[in-house]
């Protein structure tokens, strides 16, 4: 049996024989077991953000440093993951990745004041730029029967962590604000020694990847189209990461309720639909629809009562999961980059506003009220349709709309969404 492209099919990833999506060796397991705690990481600080703003006596713009200082250490070591991975192999990126994790992460929960967990959070974020970026690579390099069951068992590993990442930070986190940090600690250190105990070293890259690959693939319209609407939309997706706990106010276990089913579903627009709604509509038609449709989410969760902002924040979660997978789809097939340069160059540009996001919202709403914020977002989300609507032709690669073949691959290589 051959596939649609002309070559070999690969094993359908649901076939429970051998090379199906549970028949993995031991070091694909390991890999993707710690690629649900580094994806939890993302928003485990969600629903324990006010108990840390009490426990630190410190203001929201304060406390929202910690995304901030995650995601800015993040975008920079986005020019640094693919050097240092072509170099070292990808078992000791992992290693690292991990190691660091395990050492700040271990550290944020001694923290004595926001500073230094701001701080401590940062080389959080070093450290898990170093694994997110490594593990698709070394998962599928590592997988029985092709790069399907692995692409899904990594694209599952994205969404469970997710969605179980505020859940464990309001579990934890309501006993208090520290143990989520702990927690992670542990889970990741079991993680390290799993990939140590069971992960070979994988084959480097032919051709080794510079610091400055990524800035260069830039240079391709279509590509820096990409990240710059990339970029407002990831303003708007980050005011309702970061912003929303305290406008809703809610105890850390209602907090982590909320933020869960957000979580599901992101991941279930992410794998299922967007994909399905392409190949009906075409990628740019869904990502300008769903960027209006998100604009008008977050001014109604700006302006409406308690329950139409809780609705709302979840409902969100569905037009971020369409918009990530259409995002990561264009950004890695409109240019002719490597994957993983193009990747680097995107996420570089997008990540910059998910540091902006945390820390402008609250200010804004210190300067102004609490619905302006919400205004801000939903500008930004409709500033990067139009991004979309005016780049229409140079976001289109060779075939008149970007085809969702690659979705789930694509979706999971950006992502680490």
């Amino acid at each position: 049996m051959r596939s649609s492209t002309g070559g070999p099919a690969e094993a359908d990833p649901f076939d429970t024989g051998a090379g199906g999506l549970l028949r993995q060796p031991k070091a694909v397991w390991a890999t993707a077991g710690a690629s649900v705690v580094a994806f939890m990481g993302i928003g485990l600080v969600d629903p324990i953000l006010p108990s840390i703003a009490k426990g630190l006596d410190a203001t929201p713009s304060q406390v929202s440093l910690l995304f901030t200082s995650y995601f800015l250490i993040t975008a920079v070591a986005m020019l640094v993951t693919g050097f240092v991975s072509s170099r070292i192999g990808g078992r000791r990126t992992l290693l690292a990745g991990l190691a660091l994790v395990v050492v700040f992460a271990g550290l944020a929960g001694t923290s004595g004041s926001v500073g230094e967990l701001v701080g401590f959070r940062a080389g959080w974020g070093l450290g898990n730029a170093l694994f997110v970026s490594t593990a698709l690579a070394v998962i599928v390099g590592a997988a029985a029967g092709g790069s399907a069951a692995a692409i899904l068992l990594y694209e599952s590993a994205l969404g469970l962590g997710m969605a179980c990442g505020p859940l464990l930070g309001a579990l934890l986190g309501d006993a208090s604000w520290r143990y989520p940090f702990f927690g992670t600690a542990v889970l990741m250190a079991i993680g390290f020694l799993c990939i140590t105990a069971f992960l070979k070293e994988q084959p480097k890259p032919a051709r080794r990847i510079s610091l400055l690959d990524p800035l260069k693939a830039l240079g391709h319209g279509g590509l820096a189209s990409a990240a710059v609407s990339a970029f407002f939309y990831n303003y708007t997706f980050f005011t309702v990461l970061a912003f929303t706990p305290f406008v809703l106010n809610m105890t850390p276990y209602r907090s982590g309720a909320v933020f869960f089913a957000w979580g599901v579903l992101l991941a279930v627009f992410s794998v299922i639909v967007a994909p399905r709604t392409q190949k009906r509509f075409g990628s740019l038609t869904v990502l300008g629809g769903s960027l209006v449709l998100l604009a008008a989410d977050v001014l109604i969760l700006g302006y409406g009562d308690h329950t139409t902002a809780v609705v709302c924040t979840i409902l969100s979660g569905a037009f971020i999961g369409v918009n990530n997978t259409v995002y990561t789809e264009l950004a890695l097939g409109v240019s002719d980059a490597p994957r993983p340069v193009a990747s680097a160059g995107y996420n570089f540009v997008r990540w910059f506003a998910a540091a902006a996001a945390p820390y402008f919202a609250p200010k804004i709403e210190e300067w102004t009220d609490v619905h302006v914020p919400f205004v801000v977002a939903a500008v930004t989300a409709v500033v990067g349709a139009l991004v979309v609507v005016v780049r229409r032709r140079a976001l289109t690669h060779e075939t008149e709309e970007l085809q969702p073949r690659h979705a789930a691959e694509d979706a999971v290589a950006v992502f680490a969404d």
